[in-house]
């Protein structure tokens, strides 16, 4: 336990996670079959370490809002700076930067058409450094969001699933979030393992009714807890965004071909200069290399492919500033 890279028992306590977000110590070393001690010192290993947080997110897709893609080009020595600001606002969800720290990819969910303006047509073209805005609206996700990367590692069994899988909510509605639930979704987004304790002092509700709303929330869609964490701690330090051109009669196909690859973490159908993006995380270069060529670059319908590698996080799904 004294490398920074993850075990076989690290990775199933992540896709532990990654099924059920809240589910105790204690239940999790039951399924796994280890001690809560192990857990809980597993746990807070993979935090210290490996920036694993649980956090609540708004599923954009469920609730019908925005989501938008953006490449920015900047002038050289200014990116991180422009890139470390836009990771302070609340409507962006991700921020990294690419193309030899010239360019910021990043993913953004407005609020309102009123936070959506003001971002791209307000302070992102009056900063002197932005050179190029490429805006790609995000029309149809084929994988990401509620769906995690790290059960594609099928690092526990169908079995471990089901029994980590939340107890079924009856008849839970439409996905919605109303004004009432922000106090509750506040402490979420710092912590989806809040206890309910906690979760009844911010909201003044008891703790049944924080119990019931949360169950809710999640049955119904409108919020999924999502895991944070370096992927390079799991083996895995390559991550690149892919810009994709298909025909359109192949667009859905190849997003469906897109989302059964192990190496996707995220893929949707786009509006914008191209017709798909993606999220592609890897092992090395020679990995990307053969990723591209081979089965990416089989895909019929694929008429063009643009690469981005990453080269450093600055906004996963929370933001923590660097050290000076």
């Amino acid at each position: 336990m004294e490398s920074d890279v993850f075990d076989r028992l690290d990775l199933q306590l992540l896709n532990a996670l990654e099924v059920n977000g809240r589910a105790s110590f204690s239940r999790i070393a039951a399924v796994l079959g280890v001690s809560d001690q192990t857990v809980a010192r597993r746990y807070r290993r993979l935090c210290a370490r490996g920036g694993l947080r649980v956090v609540a997110v708004r599923d954009a897709d469920a609730l019908g809002q925005d989501q938008w893609t953006l490449r920015l080009r900047c002038v050289p020595d200014s990116a991180r700076t422009i890139a470390e600001a836009l990771a302070r606002r609340p409507d962006t969800n991700w921020v990294g930067l690419a193309s030899g720290g010239t360019e910021i990819v990043l993913g953004t969910r407005p609020r309102s058409p009123g936070d959506r303006d003001d971002l791209l047509l307000g302070k992102l073209p009056r900063t002197p450094q932005v050179l190029e805005i490429r805006a790609h609206q995000l029309l149809h996700r084929f994988y990401g969001g509620p769906s995690g990367w790290l059960h594609k590692f099928a690092a526990i069994t169908p079995d471990q699933v089901a029994a980590l899988t939340p107890d079924p909510v009856p008849d839970p509605g439409p996905a919605r979030i109303d004004p009432e639930d922000e106090p509750l979704l506040a402490v979420l987004e710092r912590d989806g393992r809040a206890t309910h304790p906690e979760l009844q002092r911010a909201t003044g509700r008891s703790e049944s009714a924080v119990k019931r709303r949360l169950g809710t929330l999640l049955a119904s869609g409108a919020v999924y807890l999502d895991v944070e964490y370096h992927s390079e701690a799991i083996g895995h330090p390559v991550a690149a965004a892919l810009w994709l051109t298909t025909t359109p009669a192949a667009l859905h196909s190849v997003g469906e071909a897109l989302a059964r690859h192990d190496q996707i973490a995220h893929a949707a159908a786009t509006a914008g200069p191209t017709n798909l993006t993606a999220t592609a995380v890897l092992r090395n270069t020679a990995e990307l290399y053969a990723y591209l060529s081979g089965p990416l670059g089989r895909l019929e319908g694929v008429q063009h492919v643009e690469a981005t590698p990453f080269l450093r996080r600055v906004k996963q799904l929370t933001y923590r500033p660097r050290p000076r």
